[in-house]
């Protein structure tokens, strides 16, 4: 089932969150770039920050913290 659906939409500090996010990966791979790790919790911030908020709903908040991060509902 495709659900990028629930990338769209996005307010936008966390549309600003998940591209640096994007961007800060590929700098990540292609080496010497240090602060991806400031990427990847600056994008969780913003996910949880939208969800508490209302911003987003639960299901997209968890759509993205699987998708980018890695993380998963089952996890916690």
């Amino acid at each position: 089932m495709d659900s990028s659906y629930l990338e769209l939409h996005l307010p936008g500090y966390l549309q600003n969150a998940l591209d640096l996010f994007i961007i800060g990966k590929q700098k990540h791979q292609a080496g010497g770039y240090l602060r991806f790790d400031c990427d990847y919790c600056f994008l969780q911030s913003s996910i949880n920050c939208a969800e508490v908020d209302n911003d987003i709903s639960s299901e997209q908040a968890w759509y993205l913290r699987d998708k980018y991060l890695g993380l998963s509902k089952e996890t916690f």
